[in-house]
């Protein structure tokens, strides 16, 4: 590995990688939990799944035990942003879940995120029709507020791919943003307490990657780099507070939330989104950019 000026991990091709098994690890999981999430489970019993899944494939949690933090994922519902601690709170039809999940392969990390809304049955893919998914529990504002971030992400993402400098990720988001608030006549507010980042032989790394339009341009995109690409939207406002378990993040309007993440890749031949199983082929896609595969 070689460090920037800034202190950026840049990684060698046998680096990324490892980091892709990593990544794969995370994808089955959020998979694995999202599949088995139904209401009446508690957000511990999401956890263990999660853990179970994670030693199965020989690779050990980032989240547990990190600055102290208790559990293997991270369980985010309704109002909470993220870092929800798994417990004893039961799941219900209607609510709107983000599960965020890192997992360590030879050293290297991988962290993604998904947002689901639960519905009688379990998580609702929200691609259906929109009938069909009234019909299982859902809200629709919700099931918007999570396309919106998920597209978000991506956009940011694909960004990339062309940019010259990170600052474009910002803006890529909050113009995907601002676009599925006018479409759907909400109003979404961008959360800019708390940023994606880089990340490799630590779960987080420099240089912090904002979600929002910043003035200063941001480090140059050089392959080498990797960068976890993680948009937190509200239907609210954008400010937050922390409750008293010092952990768990809510909307400080009571407005529900949702949060999406990929661990990226940028190499000499393009990007690759680490923890995607298809590399990100499918929704990179509709941004004309199509991912590189990792021999």
């Amino acid at each position: 590995m070689v460090f920037g000026r800034e202190r950026i991990e840049y990684k060698t091709p046998d680096q990324v990688r490892l980091m892709r098994r990593a990544g794969l690890v995370v994808a089955e999981t959020l998979a694995t939990v999202r599949a088995a999430a139904r209401p009446g489970l508690t957000t511990a019993d999401l956890d263990a799944i999660a853990a179970r899944t994670i030693e199965a494939a020989g690779a050990t949690p980032s989240f547990l035990g990190y600055q102290g933090f208790p559990a293997v994922i991270c369980t985010s519902v309704n109002d909470e942003v993220i870092h929800g601690i798994p417990g004893s709170r039961v799941l219900a039809v209607g609510d709107l879940v983000s599960v965020d999940c890192g997992a360590i392969v030879d050293g290297w990390h991988g962290d993604s995120a998904v947002s689901f809304v639960l519905g009688a049955e379990g998580a609702l893919d929200h691609r259906l029709p929109d009938d069909e998914l009234v019909a299982a529990g859902a809200d629709l504002a919700d099931i918007a507020l999570v396309r919106a971030t998920e597209t978000a992400m991506w956009a940011g993402i694909a960004s990339l791919a062309s940019a010259r400098r990170l600052n474009a990720v910002g803006e890529a988001v909050e113009t995907a943003v601002e676009l599925a608030g006018e479409l759907t006549g909400a109003e979404y507010g961008i959360v800019e307490e708390y940023v994606g980042h880089g990340i490799g032989s630590a779960m987080h790394q420099p240089p912090d990657v904002h979600n929002y339009r910043t003035s200063g341009s941001g480090p140059r995109l050089r392959s080498g780099m990797c960068l976890a690409i993680e948009p937190m939207i509200s239907r609210g406002g954008g400010e937050t507070r922390v409750l008293a378990d010092d952990w768990t993040v809510v909307t400080t309007d009571g407005s529900r939330a949702a949060h999406w993440e990929h661990s990226t890749a940028i190499t000499e031949d393009g990007i690759v989104v680490l923890t995607a199983v298809d590399g990100g082929a499918e929704r990179l896609a509709d941004f004309g950019v199509r991912p590189v595969a990792l021999a």
